[in-house]
């Protein structure tokens, strides 16, 4: 049975296009062909299809045993008539017996298409997976659509991607047609096609918004080194410069605090210390510690801790809004970090204390102050 050329055309130009391997094709092509000539022939035969997409024909054999009487025609076929078709095989031998039955042309054809198109469409949605999974890690920008028992559906690309509960920001607003931002956390195989699994919490997510915004980050001139995050409240950043000439905590906080203030915006009001990195852990934990002043500062290596004294009328200031500012500080540094009053009863806040507090609330003034600008 023929194909046809148009047939041969389209696969081997789809093989091109498609990257589809022709092997595959025959293979599942077979396959089909053989269950739809069990069908059409209306008995369960034992037949063999072979496919040369090369020449676009197509053969079926029926595997018959030899007998010297035949009772069941479908299975068997006599000796004598095994010899006249060129056979030199014995009684008891199974032999392939090609076979042209009529009418099944047509469903062959038809078959092969269906067969074609199927693969085509489970090629193209391997190859959307696999590009997908290169991007996992990557920002991301989409629409959201629908929520639905507390999970969000949201439009990405053409595609449906999820933003689980325990993946968004608490207190944030998902209302339909919010274009927002987020960290393609996971990309799931599913009949319909990938399934994008989406993060607004992941520290990651900060992360791609400073390289967006900072250019320096994407030259190579400033690197972000470690990020600790509880997202829509407060986070803090480490970054270092290889640019003597460039201010990292500076360059990340932008002009008037503009750079910071749009990742801030974008994550719904968060917070973000940027602090100065050092491979020296004292000076490190003196830095994410900031605006805090320390008096005192021990390293316990065996504990990978560090004991630190503060001023006891900074104490609230060092520990910060219930143990924020210490356990952030932890995070970012990798150190358990014990903080301990110095110089006896604490005392009310200092006029030092109250510009410093005035200061973090007006966010472009503390960010010009902080970059060193006038």
């Amino acid at each position: 049975m023929d194909l046809g050329k148009e047939f041969v055309r389209a696969v081997k130009q789809l093989e091109k296009e498609k990257k589809l391997n022709v092997s595959i094709i025959t293979y599942a092509l077979e396959s089909a062909l053989v269950s739809a000539y069990k069908k059409h022939s209306g008995g369960q035969r034992n037949v063999r299809v072979e496919v040369d997409i090369e020449n676009g024909t197509i053969s079926v054999y029926e595997l018959k045993q030899i007998v010297e009487r035949v009772s069941n025609p479908n299975a068997e076929i006599s000796l004598e008539e095994a010899r006249e078709r060129g056979f030199d095989a014995r009684i008891g031998d199974v032999v392939e017996v090609e076979v042209d039955p009529e009418e099944f042309g047509r469903i062959a054809a038809q078959t092969a298409r269906q067969v074609v198109m199927q693969r085509i469409r489970e090629a193209e949605r391997e190859q959307l997976y696999k590009d997908l999974y290169h991007q996992v890690g990557q920002m991301v920008s989409g629409v959201v659509f629908r929520v639905e028992e507390g999970d969000v559906l949201v439009g990405v690309d053409g595609l449906e991607a999820m933003l689980r509960a325990d993946e968004q920001i608490p207190g944030e607003e998902y209302a339909p047609g919010r274009r927002m931002k987020f960290l393609l956390l996971n990309v799931k195989k599913t009949n319909k096609g990938p399934l994008l699994e989406l993060s607004r919490t992941h520290p990651d997510l900060l992360r791609r918004l400073l390289e967006m915004h900072v250019p320096e980050i994407k030259e190579g001139v400033v690197e972000i080194k470690r990020v600790a995050r509880e997202a829509g409240d407060r986070s803090k950043v480490a970054v270092v410069s290889y640019d003597p000439n460039v201010d990292p905590v500076g360059t990340c906080i932008g002009p008037k605090g503009a750079r910071i203030k749009a990742i801030s915006e974008e994550l719904s009001g968060e917070r973000v210390d940027l602090v100065q990195w050092d491979s020296d852990p004292l000076k490190f934990v003196r830095n994410a510690l900031n605006p805090a002043e320390i008096v005192d500062i021990k390293l316990m290596p065996e504990e990978k801790a560090v004991r630190v004294f503060v001023p006891a009328n900074q104490l609230s200031l060092a520990i910060g809004k219930k143990g924020q500012n210490v356990r952030l500080a932890a995070r970012l540094t990798g150190y358990k970090i014990d903080i301990k009053p110095h110089g006896g009863v604490q005392r009310g806040p200092t006029l030092r204390d109250i510009l410093i507090d005035a200061l973090q609330k007006d966010e472009e003034l503390w960010g010009d102050l902080r970059s060193g600008r006038d």
